[in-house]
């Protein structure tokens, strides 16, 4: 969702407050306080304000529906702001199917940062997903990442640009390697380019970027045969991000043999969302029953 725009679909307030505490248990999603990416500050932090610090929160299902897989939910928010209902909306849809969800809180250009701030976040999130994965009784081969409008910039630049993990590293959490097993973009910003989302770039890149940065940042350029399956949706009618960007990057997963679903639906407003809240499915848009099916089918949902 970008700033300034207003969703038909709100969510209640209890769909996004968090909880402070864990419980595996039998009953309703447990979630826990955000916990920090880098206990000792973030890299290229500018301060000490909560702005400043990247963090995780769990959105954990309930013992009986688990099954073992995890989600890293990118909000959008045109890198200015974060659109709760595409944060802890998602993650409780995400706990209906026993897929674990983490919100993520990523840097912001409204906040003084730029590429690759973000990037680090969205990777460090990941990597603490993945190293942690026993404590979480999670399976660390099963990890993925969803992202919508700039979150889905976010989400495809991570899908593009991923690494193994440093071995040497004293940081255990380094050590792993941040690629996402599958990737779920929703009205996604990809590129930089001619069809991007001008504000999402600046908050990104700053006002004026090399060709080389713009390049680095459109992420249809970088798809290759190791980018992880994914399932994308778009509306053809959408005024703020261009369908053209969910089209390019799925005729570059095409063209380098990766697997991918595409949804292009006639008419949606940006940043819609789920079209509704978890709690009531009648309202809920369609690609949210064909992304449930096909994280079913790649082994992650119920």
């Amino acid at each position: 969702m970008l700033p300034g725009m207003k969703t038909k679909f709100p969510f209640s307030a209890a769909a996004v407050v968090f909880a402070s505490t864990v419980v595996l248990a039998e009953g309703p999603p447990s979630t826990q306080s955000p916990l920090p990416l880098w206990p000792d500050g973030a890299p290229g932090a500018l301060g000490k304000e909560p702005k400043d610090i990247p963090t995780l929160t769990a959105f954990l299902p309930s013992a009986d529906k688990a099954t073992g897989a995890a989600m890293v939910v990118c909000p959008g928010g045109g890198y200015t702001m974060l659109a709760p209902h595409e944060g802890a909306g998602y993650a409780l849809w995400l706990n209906q199917q026993g897929i674990a969800a983490f919100v993520l809180k990523y840097r912001l250009g409204s906040s003084g940062y730029r590429h690759p701030r973000m990037l680090e976040d969205a990777a460090r999130a990941v990597r603490m997903v993945r190293c942690h994965a026993a404590d979480w009784k999670l399976d660390p081969k099963r990890i993925g990442i969803i992202g919508s409008s700039a979150g889905g910039h976010l989400a495809s630049t991570l899908l593009t640009h991923f690494d193994s993990g440093q071995a040497d590293s004293a940081d255990p959490v380094e050590q792993v390697s941040c690629r996402p097993d599958l990737g779920v973009l929703c009205y996604a910003v990809i590129t930089m380019g001619g069809k991007t989302h001008g504000g999402s770039r600046q908050a990104l890149l700053g006002g004026n970027p090399s060709a080389e940065l713009i390049r680095e940042l459109s992420n249809e350029e970088h798809v290759t045969a190791r980018t992880p399956p994914c399932f994308l949706f778009h509306t053809s009618d959408d005024e703020a991000v261009p369908v053209e960007n969910s089209l390019e990057f799925a005729t570059a997963l095409k063209r380098a043999g990766v697997p991918f679903e595409l949804h292009v639906y006639e008419h949606g407003p940006h940043g819609m969302g789920l079209g509704g809240g978890p709690s009531d499915p009648d309202r809920m848009h369609p690609w949210t029953r064909e992304c449930q099916r096909w994280l079913k089918e790649q082994g992650f949902g119920r």
